[in-house]
């Protein structure tokens, strides 16, 4: 908001608190809270405030003091706050002389993209669409001790077969999606629709429309934080978790994408596979080229590999086709309108931080139209059969170690314009690592079963 709107909003809601949000590297929303008061708007927007990076997983404990200065063109009116609260995504500063951004910082790599995509010449924006899959239990109860590690979870719903597109009143949730929408677009979120998803104990899909990098990073985040909170005021309990349950289906973050310029979808042309020209192919040929190294943002949880396996629609094959949804990409075949030629990158789920994500597939693209790869003749697609039965298919990895020795082997394309630092890609290994070792060695109650009485 413009200072002026802004003034006018705090009074018209009579604000009494204003809140800055911010996630850390690896995702998870953080926030301060503080009393509105004359004058504070411009020390926030002069000073910013301080906070201890290295809580957020950012930086060493010699380097933590940072700032957090907010970005007041993303606020909201915070729905889920007793007190009228004004909520503010911020940027992070270092505490030199000149207060420069923090390279880790997820929204000034989204920024840095932009701008990199800018640079390149080959087009003004790219526009992003995900689908949030996600599940609603009626009670959820999980710990990890010395002696004791389980997860319980109960549901109200169970289908017999899948559940994809199942109606009322066998779809329970409907109401809660139909509430989640109206929010959502209270909150500058525009829903394309939302419907039950194909996991038979309670999985959701909402779908959101299109906008550039860094608006639908913020939404993402957004998104993620209206729907906690209104399962929290439910007494239900959602998880975007890409695995929680044994022989369910997984929950994905998938991401429609095309580039524009001039306001014109430049990924467009009629009759050519999917309706899709050289460019767009190009740009495909970038994300499954990187896609093994892609998967270390992707997919960044131990838990993501549990999804990407053969069965239950897992895009896991380093290929494209149309309507093909074990592809890693899908052309949708429904798609006539020159304005929406456009493809999906499936692989994605919501464990990721979404401004490193959308960065680093965009990246992958512009690095596929540069280098001009053509996906054909590298014997990436199209396939629109089973790709279980080919043998010539690739892949993604197994496991997050795979996706990090492939990040390690290949991310020069991340560096290009400075948009992925060196400093950033060596934390986000450095953490992930930090999760691997931590799973491999707590025994699983599985171990119990298979190993207890040997």
């Amino acid at each position: 908001m413009e200072n002026e709107k802004l003034m006018e909003f705090i009074k018209k809601h009579q604000i009494k608190f204003i809140d800055l949000k911010t996630i850390d590297l690896v995702g998870r929303l953080h926030h301060i809270t503080l009393p509105y008061e004359d004058g504070l708007l411009e020390y926030l927007t002069e000073e910013g405030i301080g906070f201890d990076g290295s809580s957020y997983g950012f930086s060493k404990v010699e380097q933590s003091d940072m700032i957090l200065m907010p970005d007041f063109s993303t606020a909201i009116l915070d729905p889920f706050r007793n007190i009228p609260t004004l909520s503010v995504f911020t940027e992070i500063h270092l505490t030199d002389s000149k207060k420069s951004r923090f390279n880790q910082d997820g929204r000034f790599v989204a920024k840095k993209a932009q701008e990199y995509l800018l640079q390149t010449g080959i087009a003004d924006e790219s526009l992003w669409g995900p689908e949030f899959e996600f599940y609603i239990f009626s009670k959820v109860e999980f710990d990890t001790r010395t002696a004791s590690s389980f997860y319980r979870v109960e549901h109200e719903e169970e289908f017999f077969q899948n559940a994809y597109h199942a109606a009322n009143p066998f779809d329970i949730y409907d109401d809660f999606r139909d509430e989640a929408t109206i929010l959502f677009q209270q909150m500058g979120i525009n829903v394309k629709y939302h419907h039950h998803e194909v996991g038979e104990r309670g999985q959701q899909e909402i779908e959101i429309q299109f906008d550039n990098l860094l608006a639908i990073s913020d939404k993402i985040v957004l998104a993620k934080y209206l729907l906690f909170n209104l399962a929290r005021r439910h007494n239900i309990f959602i998880t975007f978790m890409p695995k929680p349950m044994f022989q369910q289906a997984g929950n994905g973050l998938h991401v429609h994408q095309y580039l524009r310029k001039n306001k014109k979808n430049i990924f467009y042309e009629k009759d050519k596979y999917g309706n899709l020209n050289e460019l767009a192919l190009s740009f495909i040929g970038g994300l499954l080229m990187h896609a093994p190294a892609l998967c270390a943002f992707t997919n960044p949880s131990t838990n993501s590999y549990k999804r990407l396996v053969p069965g239950f629609e897992a895009p896991v094959a380093i290929t494209f086709g149309k309507a093909n949804r074990s592809a890693a990409i899908r052309i949708p075949s429904y798609v006539h309108d020159p304005d929406e030629a456009r493809f999906e990158y499936r692989p994605p789920d919501a464990t990721a931080n979404p401004y490193l994500l959308m960065s680093a597939m965009l990246m992958a693209g512009l690095d596929g139209i540069t280098k001009k790869i053509d996906p054909v003749k590298e014997g990436l697609g199209p396939i629109d059969t089973n790709v279980y039965n080919n043998q010539n298919i690739k892949f993604l990895p197994k496991n997050l170690e795979e996706s990090l020795d492939a990040l390690c082997n290949d991310q020069d394309f991340l560096k290009k314009g400075n948009v992925f630092t060196d400093d950033l890609i060596n934390q986000w290994i450095s953490i992930k690592q930090h999760d691997i070792k931590s799973i491999a060695t707590m025994p699983h109650p599985y171990e119990y079963k298979l190993y207890f009485n040997l």
